[in-house]
């Protein structure tokens, strides 16, 4: 599979807008725009995004092109949204562009008590947002979560007010209750930083 590293981590169920500049990028749409018009996307462990040379971590996204336009110059802009999780078995040669041999990392059926962890999560990030709007009062409200426990989970991953590397151990988790817990805790941390600041300033 065709696969973009990036500097920041894709959900299934996200979407993904893409300017897409480097002539190796370019060469890969073109070739997805023929295929199935899929691709992954890999966050970058060390390097940058741009001029190769980076080092990835092996649980990535695959997402889906639901738009392209190409430029006059060559440039596309796509809009893409994540389908699957995918695990990298082993990476290619970056000739043209970056490319794996990847299989299915699916999420196993969700447990019982996941629709729980979902609702404690859906707190969590309401009483983010509420603190977030004491600075910004622009913010608006959080949309309800899915009932599906496992789409649930990573539409609150997207949300959630996490750094990159954080956004891979999320991705990364073997279930959707490890994720649940994994993000109550996240959020908890920013949340109890985000109060302390406001304490400060008051």
């Amino acid at each position: 599979m065709a696969m973009f590293p990036l500097g920041s981590v894709l959900f299934p169920f996200a979407d993904l807008p893409l300017h897409v500049f480097e002539e190796r990028y370019r060469l890969m749409t073109r070739r997805v725009m023929q295929g199935d018009r899929e691709f992954g996307v890999v966050l970058i462990e060390r390097g940058h995004e741009v001029g190769g040379g980076d080092v990835r971590f092996d649980v990535a996204t695959v997402a889906r092109v639901v738009h392209a336009t190409e430029l006059p110059d060559g440039r596309f802009g796509l809009a893409t949204v994540g389908t699957r999780r995918i695990r990298v078995v082993q990476w290619l040669r970056d000739d043209p562009y970056p490319q794996a041999d990847v299989e299915p990392f699916d999420d196993p059926p969700a447990g019982r008590r996941d629709a729980e962890h979902r609702d404690r999560v859906a707190v969590a990030l309401a009483e983010f947002v509420g603190l977030a709007r004491r600075i910004d009062p622009r913010l608006g409200e959080i949309p309800p979560l899915a009932a599906d426990p496992l789409r649930a989970s990573y539409e609150a991953a997207a949300m959630a007010p996490i750094g990159p590397l954080d956004a891979q151990r999320v991705l990364s988790a073997p279930d959707v209750g490890t994720r649940f817990d994994l993000l109550a805790s996240l959020i908890d941390d920013a949340t109890a930083v985000l109060r302390s600041r406001l304490e400060l300033e008051d």
